[in-house]
């Protein structure tokens, strides 16, 4: 008899929870239904860097990729160093290396405020696991002005790194700050190739931002390989669901999505063909054999996103501290060809998006070459937030 007034009242319970998480869902929906609500517009700069496990040389200038010459964004999304470590055993199945994501970031940092980067002694200790430079917990009034930036989240999976820096007046509006990362590399699992993903909700919208880094290699099965990588990465990713159950949990779901980093596209093309229509600066002739654009044209993979107008060179596999592609002369040839392609690609999905800029920047620290675009996105205020 004991046993079943034990089960009866957690039946009840369960019950009573129920109802009171129903109860709560159903007055905020009516609560939204009442709400009025006006539309902004932000700037969100979003770009993407293969660095090749390198840590950044001693005065090493990003202006030029992050493009602070101009207007600034208001928000900055920069899913770089899809190679921020070698990819080799001992960061593949070992602990991560941060050392050298810590001092990429103190050097976006220094860049977007104009300042001198902070030097890094040693790696921060015992750090969230979720997050390198944690910013929520911080405040705006150690920062000069509204139009300091500071990192909101940052993470690193082996050689993945995302980080978002944003305005300091839109840190109190970020709320819902969410990581999921997805290992698709080695067995199918490992972390040497995959995905972070990072959301949050801006005021009443949602963004995602995926960093990924899929499937290397020029062949055809290669090509197939990073399809299943996307599809994995767009089914495995999920996010909480928040405290109202009102939060979007998959990546589509979301109202802007932005998606940028190492695809490993190729062209498909002979290797000598590709250098040639290089040199004449064909590009449209070149993308017509874009591995990329031909799978999103098919609706193999990425079906509904969208890319920019591409009118720059390929931004893989160049010689190190070289405008040359590797395999451009006899003097450059390797036992393994590497053809020049568009390795480093940024698109988005859904409406409320408008991409103003999409181009590339030619710091040659790297085989690759960093590409970056700018977007402005419709963001929905409620005007209670108004200030």
């Amino acid at each position: 008899m004991q046993g079943f007034k034990l089960s009866s009242s957690k039946i009840l319970r369960k019950i009573l929870s129920r109802k009171s998480s129903e109860t709560s869902s159903s007055n905020h929906a009516s609560e939204n239904s009442t709400r009025r609500f006006y539309h902004q517009t932000k700037k969100i700069f979003v770009g993407s860097w293969n660095i090749g496990g390198i840590a950044p040389p001693q005065n090493l200038n990003i202006e030029d990729w992050l493009d602070t010459h101009n207007d600034y964004a208001d928000i900055y999304v920069l899913g770089r160093f899809q190679e921020i470590v070698p990819l080799n055993a001992a960061n593949v199945l070992g602990p991560e290396n941060k050392k050298n994501s810590m001092k990429w970031n103190s050097l976006i940092g220094a860049t977007l405020n104009n300042k001198k980067p902070i030097k890094i002694v040693e790696e921060e200790k015992k750090a969230e696991p979720q997050k390198i430079y944690p910013l929520k917990e911080q405040v705006c009034e150690e920062f000069e002005n509204v139009d300091d930036f500071q990192c909101i989240i940052s993470k690193q999976m082996v050689g993945l790194f995302i980080t978002i820096w944003a305005r300091c007046d839109l840190y109190q509006p970020i709320q819902h700050l969410n990581v999921s990362s997805v290992g698709c590399g080695i067995m199918g699992c490992l972390a040497n190739k995959g995905s972070i993903s990072i959301r949050f909700v801006l005021h009443e919208t949602s963004f995602c931002f995926i960093c990924s880094h899929l499937a290397s290699g020029g062949k055809e099965e290669d090509k197939r390989q990073r399809n299943f990588n996307a599809n994995d990465i767009l089914s495995q990713t999920s996010f909480p669901a928040g405290p109202m159950h009102d939060m979007p949990q998959n990546i589509i779901d979301h109202d802007r999505i932005v998606w940028l980093g190492d695809l490993n596209y190729r062209i498909d093309m002979p290797h000598f063909a590709t250098h040639s229509l290089i040199k004449r600066r064909e590009w449209e002739t070149l993308l017509e054999h874009d591995q990329l654009k031909m799978e999103l044209k098919e609706g193999h993979v990425f079906q509904g996103w969208h890319e920019g107008v591409i009118d720059f060179p390929p931004t893989y596999k160049y010689l190190p501290n070289s405008d040359d592609y590797i395999g451009c002369d006899e003097n450059h040839m390797t036992k393994k060809k590497r053809s020049p392609a568009w390795c480093d690609r940024i698109i988005w999905f859904g409406k409320g998006m408008n991409q103003i800029e999409y181009n590339r920047s030619e710091s040659k620290v790297s085989d690759h070459r960093p590409v970056r675009a700018m977007f402005t996105a419709d963001i929905k205020v409620a005007e209670a937030n108004c200030k």
